[in-house]
């Protein structure tokens, strides 16, 4: 298994925008062959900083599969 951990900065003021994109996002990043689980925690002490886990079977799962598809790009 790879986890995959991302900080995710989004501008002040916009974290309901982001939080409702990423609900799209989470359908896209599910349907990934290798997806394994996600979980998105928003920082509580620094307004608008989200981190993102993805646990992923194998790397390529991630870095091939994912990052090189269509629906990344989406």
């Amino acid at each position: 298994m790879i986890l995959e951990a991302v900080m995710l900065p989004v501008k002040p003021g916009l974290e309901s925008d982001f939080e409702a994109a990423f609900k799209k996002a989470s359908k896209i990043i599910s349907s990934m062959d290798g997806y394994l689980s996600h979980e998105l925690h928003k920082c509580i002490e620094v307004q608008g900083k989200y981190l993102l886990f993805v646990r992923w079977e194998t790397l390529e799962s991630h870095t091939v599969g994912f990052r090189n598809s269509p629906e990344f790009q989406e």
